[in-house]
């Protein structure tokens, strides 16, 4: 039986899903991100957004600044809704969140997805090399710039930087205190997506995810930065789309 609605989801899932799939979001980034992805799926698949704290609805909660407690208070919020085959999906520090998530499942539930999506990520096993989470506003403001993810009059905006640099100075906390401890390379598939202009994630970084599943790999390159999930959605959509149909009967609507 469900759970009460939970601020980690935008929505509980559906009892009738066939196959869900659960969205983890880039630093900085919230559910919103993936707001319209459900129509690209027929209404048996259900597409879940996590809800990180410290931004969006969740804008007055305190957020995470470690891995392994972040990852430990998703997968007990995800485990009642798993009853249903399941995907993640994960772009950038999302991937490597999700990739953690599979891992604690594995341990404690003995549970893993059908499938783990990576997006925009370097492999879990390679650190930042660039790491800025310690650095003044002023320079880790003009740092952000070299993501491309946030349009320069928010950069240049004091107010509202002063707004999101604790959350983001967070999530990249996260992101560069991880460290990765080897384990067992998981059992599901997984599916790696680059940007072709992205610094943040090149082509070796991206293909390093193989040593982390004993099943399938493979790595597709698409055009833009490291917001092609954004810039260049539909063409993203579309391989996900084929990657999460393949594990249910479901078809696509119209």
């Amino acid at each position: 039986m469900f759970q009460e609605k939970t601020p980690w989801l935008s929505a509980l899932p559906a009892v009738n899903d066939q196959i869900r799939i659960f969205c983890f979001p880039f630093a900085g980034g919230g559910a919103s991100s993936y707001r319209d992805w459900q129509k690209f799926f027929p209404k048996n698949v259900g597409v879940y957004p996590i809800q990180l704290p410290g931004r969006e609805n969740r804008i007055s909660d305190k957020p995470f600044t470690d891995m392994v407690d972040l990852v430990a208070e998703i997968s007990k919020v995800l485990r009642p809704y798993l009853t249903k085959p399941f995907v993640f999906f994960g772009h950038s520090l999302g991937a490597r969140i999700a990739f953690e998530v599979v891992r604690t499942l594995r341990r404690k539930w003995q549970l893993e997805p059908c499938h783990l999506i990576v997006s925009g990520s370097r492999a879990p096993h390679i650190p930042e090399p660039k790491p800025l989470h310690h650095l003044t506003d002023e320079a880790f403001v003009n740092e952000l710039r070299r993501f491309s993810g946030t349009p320069e009059a928010i950069l240049q905006n004091k107010e509202l930087m002063e707004l999101f640099i604790p959350i983001l100075r967070a999530d990249f906390m996260v992101d560069e205190t991880y460290v990765h401890l080897p384990e067992e390379p998981i059992a599901c598939p997984i599916s790696a997506f680059g940007g072709t202009a992205d610094p943040e994630a090149d082509p070796r970084e991206l293909e390093a995810w193989r040593q982390h599943t004993s099943n399938r790999f493979n790595l597709e390159m698409i055009a833009g930065d490291h917001f092609f999930l954004q810039s260049n959605k539909d063409v993203l959509l579309s391989f996900v789309k084929d990657i999460v149909l393949k594990y249910s009967t479901a078809r696509m609507i119209g």
